[in-house]
C-alpha cells in the first residue's frame, strides 16, 4: 500500500478464530501502527463506536445470524467508515449481496497474503475491491450463461 494514500493510522480487525486473525494482524501491522482486534459483534460495534477508525476488517462469518444485513446495519451506524469483508464464500451472488448492503471491498481468506493490502488501498482511496479470483469465476458463470443462451 502506498503510504501517501493512507487515510488511517488505526485499522480494526473483526476475526473469531485466534490463529487467523493474529497473521491478518501481522499482515496489517505493516501498513498501519495499530491493528485493534476483537472477536465478535458486541466488541466490534463498541470499538468501532469508541476508536472511529477509518477502516475494519470484518470476517463474514463474524455475526451470529444474518451476516448481510449485519453488514447493512454496520454501515448505517458507521456511514464514513471503509469496510472490507473477508470470506471463505466465493459466490458471487453472496459477494454483490455483501457490496449492495454497504462493504466497500470484498477478500478471499485463501487469498489474504496477496489481496489484503490491495484491497486496503483501494477502498481507502474511495474505490471498491473483490478479490481477482471472484471477478474471475463470476465472469466465467457469465460467460457459461451467454453460451447456453435462452
Amino acid at each position: 500500500m502506498d503510504p501517501a494514500h493512507r487515510s488511517a493510522d488505526c485499522v480494526l480487525l473483526a476475526e473469531a478464530h485466534h490463529a487467523l486473525s493474529e497473521g491478518i494482524r501481522r499482515l496489517l501491522a505493516t501498513t498501519f501502527g495499530t491493528v485493534v482486534m476483537v472477536a465478535d459483534e458486541v466488541s466490534l460495534l463498541e470499538s468501532a463506536r469508541r476508536l472511529q477508525s477509518d477502516l475494519v476488517v470484518i470476517d463474514l462469518r463474524l455475526p451470529q445470524g444474518d451476516s448481510i444485513g449485519f453488514v447493512r446495519s454496520f454501515r448505517m451506524r458507521f456511514q464514513t467508515t471503509k469496510m472490507i469483508i473477508i470470506s471463505d464464500y466465493d459466490i458471487p451472488a453472496v459477494v454483490k449481496a455483501t457490496l449492495d448492503a454497504g462493504a466497500n471491498g470484498y477478500v478471499m481468506k485463501r487469498a489474504l497474503a496477496s489481496d489484503l493490502l490491495d484491497a486496503v488501498d483501494a477502498v481507502l482511496t474511495g474505490n471498491a475491491y473483490v478479490s481477482p479470483e471472484i471477478r474471475m469465476y463470476a465472469d466465467k458463470a457469465a460467460g457459461e450463461a451467454a453460451r447456453s443462451g435462452p
